[in-house]
């Protein structure tokens, strides 16, 4: 079989569904290179950000609001979160998924969860550079002494006070 590589493909091939199919198998983010019709073909963009999340960035607009297609691209790659749409960056479990695999993705969150305690605490617990991306209440609640960040060390607190002075 020859390798389905989609930077090279004639147009044809780049809106040929098989063969993008087996190209985005093989590497997700060749989906950049299909055409406009199979970045928004949803079985097309779920195959391409379940082999790479990044591949959540070349996908049709209205895929980045497809909740099952933005799951798996985060489940792959937390750094996905910052190609989801607005209200999939606000949506708990998603944000969760992503701050879970990694704590700094909470930065592409929703201020609106940037000021949840489970979510924060959630990402500081994974890498505590995450701090400085909670919101301005949770970062002075947290380093006011708060047991997890005493149990991470000061490593947490510099970072978010470096946060405060930079506004």
């Amino acid at each position: 079989l020859m390798n389905p590589d989609l930077s090279n493909a004639a147009a044809e091939q780049s809106d040929d569904r098989d063969f993008v199919l087996a190209a985005v198998k093989m590497s997700g983010v060749a989906i950049r290179y299909a055409s406009e019709r199979l970045r928004a073909d949803p079985e097309v963009a779920l195959q391409a950000v379940r082999q790479n999340g990044r591949a959540l960035e070349f996908v049709a607009e209205n895929l980045s609001r497809d909740r099952k297609i933005v799951q798996a691209a985060v489940g792959k790659w937390a750094i996905a979160l910052q190609f989801a749409s607005p209200e999939l960056r606000d949506d708990r479990d998603i944000v969760l998924r992503a701050v879970r695999k990694w704590g700094v993705a909470v930065k592409h969150a929703s201020e609106r969860l940037r000021a949840d305690r489970e979510i924060v605490l959630t990402a500081v617990k994974r890498n505590s550079a995450a701090l400085k991306y909670a919101s301005h209440e949770l970062r002075a609640e947290l380093k006011d002494g708060h047991p997890l960040v005493r149990q991470l060390g000061m490593g947490a607190v510099t970072l978010s006070r470096a946060a405060d002075e930079e506004g």
